[in-house]
């Protein structure tokens, strides 16, 4: 039996194959080639993560119709009331409005520019170095997710591609540098620190955001966009290909504050407590996060304490 995930997919482009296709076809045979069809965006079914968890809102069968500003002034109106029709024919008036948005005819420009909450310029195709340095990397993921279907005249993929190519090499190295300093403040520096206070709360804050900043740096090394945060581990699973690095997150995240490694010790910079389990597991992480920096180039030594590379990352 197939995966409810691959279900998902294969009911979306039956529904464009069966019947959104011969609709467009039919009715709007004259501006075919114009309009793309797929399913990309918001929700977990266009990362190919839905499970029958994610059922419990915003679900259901449907594509997305992206045309450009020009046609939907010409057209827009009367091929989204055609979809829109075909839809509750289907008997999925259950959609809820926030499904609907995600759905149905919409323009190129829209579609990237509420994702990435910024004013695209999809038919130039271009971004400005501190456009790409305002974006998050989880709308970046969100944007070129997904299936396109059909994209004849190739306005919709233009867009896609540019962002599929990538940060910059200068955004790209600074997003790089800046998860390096937020791995080590809060897992090689602060988690220590606020475990000699005994005060948990800021060591679990701590340990948290460095798994965070932990994967979203293996992925920035691997030029792949993470996808909103409680998929991020589920995404880093599919892009770790041995799974050691992946097995280090998931115990680091499974391995609790040990108060009794650290009674009686007095905090010392340059001495690490390995007697905690959270401080090893953090050393290893180091160690591979240090090595993908190696193999990238960005780096010529290994040191498992990211902080001292970040200069030489910033510089080049």
């Amino acid at each position: 039996m197939g995966s409810p995930t691959a279900d998902v997919r294969a009911k979306n482009r039956r529904f464009y194959d069966e019947h959104v296709a011969g609709l467009i076809h039919e009715r709007f045979g004259e501006f075919e080639s114009r309009i793309a069809v797929g399913l990309a965006g918001e929700g977990s079914d266009c990362f190919g993560f839905d499970d029958e968890i994610s059922r419990d809102h915003d679900f259901g069968t449907g594509v997305c119709l992206w045309v450009t500003t020009e046609d939907m002034r010409l057209f827009g109106k009367e091929l989204d009331e055609a979809y829109c029709a075909l839809v509750e024919e289907k008997d999925r008036s259950f959609y809820t409005a926030r499904l609907r948005e995600r759905r149905g005819v919409m323009t190129i420009h829209d579609f990237y520019s509420n994702i990435l909450q910024i004013d695209c310029d999809t038919d130039g195709c271009t971004m400005s170095e501190q456009q790409w340095m305002n974006l998050d990397h989880a709308c970046l993921a969100t944007a070129v997710n997904g299936e396109v279907y059909r994209d004849d005249a190739g306005a919709f993929s233009a867009f896609r591609n540019l962002l599929l190519g990538y940060y910059p090499e200068s955004v790209w190295r600074r997003r790089i540098a800046e998860k390096m300093h937020e791995y080590s403040a809060a897992l090689q520096v602060n988690y220590a620190r606020c475990m000699t206070r005994e005060d948990t709360v800021a060591a679990s804050i701590c340990k948290s955001r460095g798994l965070e900043a932990a994967m979203e740096l293996f992925f920035l090394l691997k030029r792949v966009y993470p996808p909103y945060y409680k998929w991020t581990f589920r995404a880093l699973q599919k892009l770790d290909t041995t799974g050691d690095f992946t097995a280090r997150i998931r115990e680091l995240a499974d391995s609790p504050c040990n108060k009794e490694a650290w009674e009686g010790t007095k905090y010392h910079p340059n001495r690490q407590n390995f007697k905690d389990r959270v401080v090893s597991l953090s050393e290893d992480i180091g160690y591979d996060l240090s090595e993908q920096l190696k193999l990238s180039g960005l780096i010529t030594r290994m040191n498992p304490y990211l902080e001292s590379d970040v200069q030489k990352v910033l510089k080049g």
